[in-house]
């Protein structure tokens, strides 16, 4: 495949997944005073008896013009399978006026889905009516699948970390989508428009900063944990995933690989492609 039919193909993906009108949730909770600390929640559809909670994070590159609100078509599409869903919002770079958005704030960003973590397990008993709290599954897509990533390992973070956890998260598991996974990776091939560098800072700030931000360093993580990617993604590459998985297993753990063909980064959270619903497998054969 050729470079333009390569990025021709993954503009027509990525409109086809973003061409979806927003969901409006069933509710909107906060798990903090800014206008970004919110959770969408989605009642599960047609489920009998309580159902198990996915936890979305979104992607966009950490950065502000990427919404909870372009994913809610997959998060709707989730509650229709009979899941609880929970959309995170968090906050993410907005950059300079006029200028182009950064990727993430740092450490506002980890900041709000640590928040938003601890949050849940109370907001789900009061506020998602038919859901099982004891069931979740975390899952994230591109920047958001870091985000899922590392959310499970904060029980690994640096003893001086302060988002750093006694014990693992209450999961029963974690699928993460296309995500940003090894930032080191990721820093090399430029991804998302050096996301990665703008996310962690120059270099004293990236090699100071990493330890406490990388997945591919906080492992193994004891939870069960599914890569879902798309052979044909130009925007995070196979690579990045496959440099996770080795970490992984040198670590000593399985992570399971679920590689798509002819699939590229957005299907796999458009409702309207097959990958959507092979991601919706994943999700429940750790859920159920």
């Amino acid at each position: 495949m050729t470079d333009d039919v390569a990025a021709a193909r993954a503009a027509a993906e990525e409109q086809s997944a973003l061409s979806h009108p927003p969901v409006e949730p069933d509710a909107t909770v906060t798990y903090g005073d800014d206008p970004d600390q919110l959770i969408d929640l989605y009642v599960p559809r047609g489920a009998a008896g309580p159902a198990p909670v996915v936890v979305v994070l979104h992607g966009g590159a950490w950065r502000a013009p990427y919404d909870r609100r372009h994913i809610s078509p997959f998060a709707a599409f989730l509650a229709g399978r009979g899941f609880a869903v929970a959309s995170v919002e968090y906050r993410r770079g907005a950059g300079e006026p006029g200028g182009a958005a950064v990727a993430g704030r740092w450490p506002d960003t980890f900041d709000d889905v640590a928040a938003a973590m601890d949050a849940l397990p109370a907001l789900i008993r009061e506020h998602l009516p038919g859901a099982d709290p004891r069931r979740v599954v975390l899952t994230g897509h591109s920047a958001g699948g870091h985000l899922a990533l590392w959310a499970a390992a904060r029980h690994l973070l640096p003893a001086d970390a302060p988002w750093r956890t006694a014990a693992p998260a209450p999961l029963r598991g974690v699928v993460a989508l296309a995500p940003i996974a090894d930032l080191a990776v990721a820093d090399k091939l430029g991804v998302c428009g050096d996301a990665v560098r703008q996310l962690l800072g120059g270099d004293d700030d990236f090699a100071e900063r990493r330890p406490s931000a990388d997945p591919a360093l906080l492992l193994p993580t004891g939870i069960a944990t599914t890569l879902v990617q798309g052979r044909t993604d130009v925007d995070v590459p196979q690579a990045v995933a496959e440099a996770y998985a080795e970490a992984a297993a040198k670590a000593g753990e399985v992570v399971g690989v679920t590689l798509l063909e002819d699939v590229g980064h957005f299907p796999l959270i458009d409702p309207a492609a097959d990958a959507c619903a092979v991601v919706a497998e994943e999700i429940a054969q750790l859920a159920w």
